[in-house]
This record gives C-alpha cells, structure tokens and sequence, in this order.
C-alpha cells in the first residue's frame, strides 16, 4: 500500500548561529518534548532524512524538534547557495511520507526521583528558557545538578554558535540564580 501523499510547506528562519538555518515544517515531525541531535551521518543511522542530509558536503549537523529541522552548514558556503536544493530535499522526503526517525524505545529516567531543586530547574527551563532557545532553532535539555552547579545540554543551532556561551551565562545562569538564590551558582553546558 502506498502512503497518501502529503502537502508539505515549509519555510526558513534564521538564528543567532549564522552556520544554522531553522527549516520549519507545517506539520509536527517528532512528538512533543522530544529532540534528535545529529553531529555526523554515524549518529543517524535511524534518520533516514538526516542520513541523506548527510550526503550534501556542506552539511555539517542536523536536529531534529516539534515541527523543524536545524541544519548546520560548512562555514565556507553561502547559504544562498545551498537553501534551497536542502528545502527541496526536506520537502519531497516529507511528501512521499515517509518517517523521518525510528523511534527510539524512551524507558528513560522519567523525573519521579528528583528533588525539589531539580524538580524547580526542569520547571524553569521549560517555562522560561526551552521556548526561546527552540525559537532560534535548538534545544536545551536538563543533564545534572550538583554543588550548586546546573549542567545543560544545547543542541541544535546552539551547537556551535557564537553567542552560545553569553546566552548560558548572561541568559540562562542569570535567571536560574536570580529565582534559586543560595541553591543553584553556575549554569555550564555540558
């Protein structure tokens, strides 16, 4: 049986890493909450999409959220030069419906052990600093908590970018020391 064809729109936005480019899709591609980083083609052996991304010289990283991919360019071409041949190539894979990712089997640590302090960090990075970081195309997610010091994973456009480190200290550290005072004292990326 062949799958029912699909009207695929999308449209790009760029963000804060000038490598990065946000190709947003109108249709969710992963389930909420969840994210898929790809640094390489090894790491997307269960991405079909991003494994072929992969096969463009000039694509460097590929992620995966909500309803957009992220994808990281060489430094040295332009992206006028290469938009488009990437948009259309998202846009015929999605339209043949065919899946993006094999999902992973998510038996992971689902939070009920944490304690208050940790409980208030993943409250705050999802309320606060998640929507803005997934605007400019990238992800934050909660790694550990220990002495006072917040550890987090960026992802994404977030990988690799410039302003990353002021948007870890001047941003998220800043807010998460402001409503945590005493408890939490630094904010590094993991």
């Amino acid at each position: 049986m062949n799958p029912i064809p699909k009207n695929i729109h999308i449209y790009l936005e760029s963000n804060p890493n000038p490598n990065s480019l946000k190709f947003v899709v109108n249709e969710m591609l992963v389930p909420e909450g969840m994210s898929f980083d790809f640094p390489n083609r090894k790491s997307a052996a269960q991405a079909p999409l991003a494994h072929e991304l992969f096969d463009y010289p000039f694509v460097e990283r590929v992620f995966y959220m909500s309803n957009f991919i992220t994808i990281t360019k060489r430094e040295d071409v332009e992206w006028l030069e290469i938009q488009h041949v990437l948009k259309d190539h998202i846009t015929k894979f999605l339209e043949a419906g065919r899946y993006i990712i094999e999902m992973p089997d998510d038996s992971s640590h689902n939070g009920e052990d944490d304690s208050e302090a940790v409980k208030k960090i993943k409250t705050i990075l999802d309320e606060y600093i998640r929507p803005a970081v997934e605007q400019d195309g990238g992800a934050i997610t909660y790694h550990s908590f220990h002495d006072g010091v917040v550890k987090v994973k960026l992802q994404g456009s977030c990988s690799g970018c410039p302003s990353s480190m002021i948007t870890l200290k001047a941003g998220i550290e800043n807010l998460l020391t402001r409503m945590m005072p005493g408890e939490v004292k630094a904010v590094e990326a993991f």
